[in-house]
């Protein structure tokens, strides 16, 4: 695993966090800005893949 690997599956989980208590709560912002963080940490998590499938191709 690499860094934006990591980096992208806490953000993912964060924004997954964030997105559930907004709708625990009724807050449609935090609501909002959970899934925003969460599609980021995916994209972020889906580079980081892509990485790893780079440089295990040119080994």
């Amino acid at each position: 695993m690499n860094k934006n690997q990591i980096k992208g599956s806490s953000k993912e989980l964060a924004g997954k966090f964030r997105e559930t208590t907004g709708k625990a709560v009724g807050n449609k912002k935090m609501e909002r800005k959970g899934k925003t963080k969460r599609v980021v940490g995916k994209a972020q998590k889906a580079v980081g893949n892509a990485q790893e499938k780079i440089k295990r191709s040119t080994s």
